[in-house]
């Protein structure tokens, strides 16, 4: 099973959406395996946003970023990069097809409500920067037979 991470931002935040977004992803059947609220540093939100600086967005997403708390999760599921990022939809919310999260619930060309790891590289770095290992957990749910099939050994 794979893991990534979803940062649900200050605007997803303010907006009163992370039950709903959140409820989402439980609903498709990702499970999740961390969840805690942060108020991102500017040292934190420069480490993660690394790739982009130098970039004409860089300064505001740094600003955008740490303006409100934000909700930060680690997901898991068989797929769940390819599952969550095609649940989020294209960037920007008047782009997004309906049914999508930014599709359902954004507009802007600025903001818009979620960070999803882009591969399994990314996961495991963000994973390692958003949380300390004791803070992701290893569990089995009880549901997890009626979502995947098993009847091969591997989750299908």
């Amino acid at each position: 099973m794979e893991r990534t991470l979803i940062i649900l931002k200050p605007d997803a935040v303010q907006r009163g959406l992370v039950g709903k977004i959140l409820t989402r992803f439980e609903e498709k059947g990702l499970q999740v395996v961390g969840l805690k609220q942060v108020m991102i540093t500017e040292e934190l939100a420069a480490r993660h946003y690394a790739p982009h600086k130098g970039k004409p967005f860089y300064e505001g997403l740094v600003r955008f970023m740490t303006s409100s708390p934000v909700i930060v999760i680690a997901l898991q599921g068989k797929g769940v990069i390819d599952v969550a990022r095609k649940m989020m939809g294209a960037t920007f919310g008047f782009k997004a097809e309906p049914g999508t999260i930014r599709g359902d619930f954004g507009v802007s060309s600025s903001f818009n409500l979620i960070h999803g790891s882009d591969s399994l590289e990314s996961a495991k770095t963000e994973l390692a920067l958003w949380f300390k290992p004791e803070e992701l957990f290893t569990y089995d749910l009880a549901n997890r037979v009626w979502t995947y099939d098993f009847t091969k050994g591997m989750p299908e």
